[in-house]
């Protein structure tokens, strides 16, 4: 018998970042699925995870720099495949990286990365991935051991083994992100990928030169120190995941551990940070 989800959707004004925002929110309300749209957003929520006050602590619904309308229904289970393919755009990082699925045309730039995204590779990651790929273009990753904590797609693991790391260790908590991976990871022909389902207690007794962390504020903060626990000693930590006004935060955890902030990159609110010993 097929899922019954509850739909909703959103009419955004502007829609930027109100849109990266609201998945960001929703995110962590169970809602697993999201499609952008000419108006906005629709949302999706498994029935059994949904209650009627679900929204109650959507902040972003509250402000007054954005107008955000919504209605919802119960459907049947969406063919996510479908809806991603009508939506997802293939992406070109500085005319060196491309992004897409099969079923878009080969750019034939220097790295070519194929994903079907099957919503992990949503758009509240959309300008983060897009700023780590900026980071990685210019590292030098030839046998560096790498970490892609919060890998969803597994598109930055990806990356990184295109350019010479060995090994790469992918790690994701949500079990759609990990299986889409293990899809992602195959479909490039990856051989030095090793993907793990679960948080950062999978770190304990490992070791990287490179870690990367796509993550939400406060899981970042969180997981710290297991992430400065596994770096080598003159590791390069890259983050992302956050806003720009999070910049303070983040930084102040960070230089805890004796690492200096090097380079910053900012596109549309979005920040990605890099670290260095």
């Amino acid at each position: 018998m097929d899922n019954i989800y509850i739909e909703y959707s959103f009419v955004v004004e502007p829609k930027q970042p109100a849109i990266e925002i609201l998945i960001a929110e929703l995110g962590e309300k169970n809602f697993e699925s999201f499609v952008e749209n000419e108006t906005g957003l629709l949302a999706y929520i498994q029935k059994k995870d949904w209650k009627e006050d679900v929204l109650e602590e959507i902040f972003i619904l509250e402000s007054t720099e954005f107008e955000i309308t919504y209605e919802f229904k119960e459907v049947e289970q969406t063919n996510w495949n479908e809806e991603w393919e009508k939506h997802f755009n293939p992406i070109q990082v500085e005319d060196k990286v491309s992004i897409r699925a099969p079923f878009h045309e080969n750019p034939n730039l220097e790295y070519d990365i194929v994903i079907e995204p099957k919503m992990s590779f949503g758009t509240g990651h959309h300008e983060t991935t897009y700023m780590m790929i900026q980071h990685l273009i210019g590292l030098n990753l030839h046998d560096k051991k790498v970490l892609d904590m919060g890998c969803g797609t597994g598109v930055l693991a990806i990356f990184a083994e295109m350019k010479g790391a060995n090994p790469i260790d992918a790690i994701d908590i949500d079990n759609w992100c990990y299986v889409n991976s293990l899809e992602n990871v195959e479909r490039n022909s990856c051989k030095n990928i090793t993907v793990l389902e679960g948080d950062a207690e999978l770190l304990i007794n490992r070791k990287y030169d490179v870690i990367i962390a796509n993550i939400n504020r406060n899981i970042l903060l969180k997981d710290m120190n297991a992430y400065m626990s596994c770096i080598s000693e003159k590791g390069i930590l890259l983050l992302s995941g956050f806003y720009k006004e999070d910049i303070p935060i983040i930084d102040k955890e960070v230089s805890k551990y004796g690492m200096t902030l090097d380079v910053v990159i900012e596109r549309n609110n979005w920040v990605s940070l890099k670290y260095i010993k």
